[in-house]
């Protein structure tokens, strides 16, 4: 068999398990920071059929009804038939919503980190977006299926899917696809048939084209044969157990740290944003192709206790010359990221799925390229 460099990444839609939990967790701290900025939240949340859980730390002065915000969530994504495993309408919340400990408060108090952690942030010139190419196109079938579902379009479809993509790289300037697969939850008395012509002409077929890539790739439809026992009913959902799609789909490391429900003084959130920030402009400047930033941080400090740079061999400068552009043109404290980044606004409830990162239908501030030109001096 003829050796192929491929690579997977996976998606979910606003629908799945987790991701009801991780918009519900972050629609809670939108809620917080409209009526008051400076409030600390980690918001967690468990869902199972027909019934939530709300946990969590959340220090504020904003008034919260945790339960009618988790229902219009539910009402969002379209849960509101018991049949499809929660009803917004009906279900059973739990809050379980205790303040912060003074322990983490004396730390970000003090203008420091709110944890310790280790965050990473990566960038790629193969996309538009400067994301890798798999994750982009996983988010994209999940989406699209997700609205012609919500506009009628799409018949028998229930909100819970999953998106995976493998691109082969055997050739880096001439990547293709080799399997597209796609699970979407259906109604019992469907037309498989016509389900699957839909999903393969309508959504992978128009996705692939809308990146100019091949049609000719094996095509994965519910493999199992059906798929009609899903959503809180077929799996519990837990807040920020999917990190790797919120991200770069495998394609980079990451810290371990989930984003969802946590306010901006958790590096866990906003260093990552920052370490996303810094690659897209390193490579946007044409410093590299590839850019891996990590950054890393104790509780209560004010400076990262280290900033990492890895470019794979695609600089046209040294890296030791990258670095000292980062650290002259970006502030790396705590408070300087939320400030140049703009976490306090309420922007994080539409981040919560389809990816926090490379997102361009949406106006964050660690999409901008707004230090290209300052880094570009650093190639004379």
């Amino acid at each position: 068999m003829k050796y192929r460099k491929v690579f997977t990444s996976e998606s979910v839609s606003e629908g799945h398990p987790d991701k009801i939990c991780d918009q519900i967790s972050d629609a809670i701290l939108d809620a917080c920071l409209e009526q008051d900025p400076y409030s600390r939240v980690a918001c967690e949340c468990y869902v199972t059929t027909n019934h939530l859980i709300i946990g969590g730390e959340i220090t504020t002065k904003a008034q919260i009804d945790y339960k009618e915000i988790a229902r219009q969530v539910l009402r969002d994504i379209g849960y509101t038939n018991k049949k499809y495993g929660i009803d917004a309408n009906s279900c059973r919340i739990d809050v379980y919503v205790k303040h912060q400990s003074p322990d983490i408060a004396r730390g970000v108090d003090a203008q420091g980190a709110g944890d310790q952690g280790i965050m990473f942030g990566y960038a790629t010139d193969e996309t538009k977006g400067y994301m890798p190419l798999p994750i982009v196109m996983a988010h994209k079938l999940v989406r699209v299926a997700s609205t012609l579902r919500k506009n009628g379009e799409f018949k028998w479809a229930r909100p819970d899917m999953k998106s995976q993509v493998t691109v082969d790289y055997s050739n880096p300037s001439l990547p293709r696809l080799v399997t597209v697969c796609m699970s979407i939850q259906h109604d019992p008395n469907y037309k498989k048939r016509e389900f699957k012509k839909f999903i393969k002409e309508n959504i992978m077929f128009e996705v692939a084209k809308s990146f100019n890539m091949n049609t000719d790739f094996k095509v994965e439809i519910n493999p199992t044969g059906k798929f009609v026992i899903g959503g809180p009913q077929g799996d519990v959902g837990l807040t920020g157990r999917k990190i790797i799609v919120d991200t770069y789909g495998g394609s980079a490391r990451h810290g371990g740290g989930a984003f969802s429900g946590k306010d901006c003084t958790k590096v866990d959130r906003s260093a990552a944003y920052m370490a996303r920030y810094i690659a897209k402009n390193v490579v946007a400047a044409g410093l590299a192709k590839k850019c891996e930033i990590q950054l890393a941080y104790v509780i209560g400090r004010v400076e990262p206790v280290s900033v990492m740079i890895d470019t794979f061999n695609t600089n046209v400068i040294s890296e030791e010359k990258i670095l000292q552009a980062i650290l002259e043109n970006f502030s790396l404290k705590p408070q300087d990221i939320i400030d140049q980044l703009e976490l306090r606004k309420p922007q994080f409830r539409q981040l919560a799925s389809y990816g926090h990162i490379g997102r361009h239908d949406i106006k964050v501030h660690w999409e901008a390229l707004d230090k290209v030109e300052q880094l570009k001096t650093y190639l004379k």
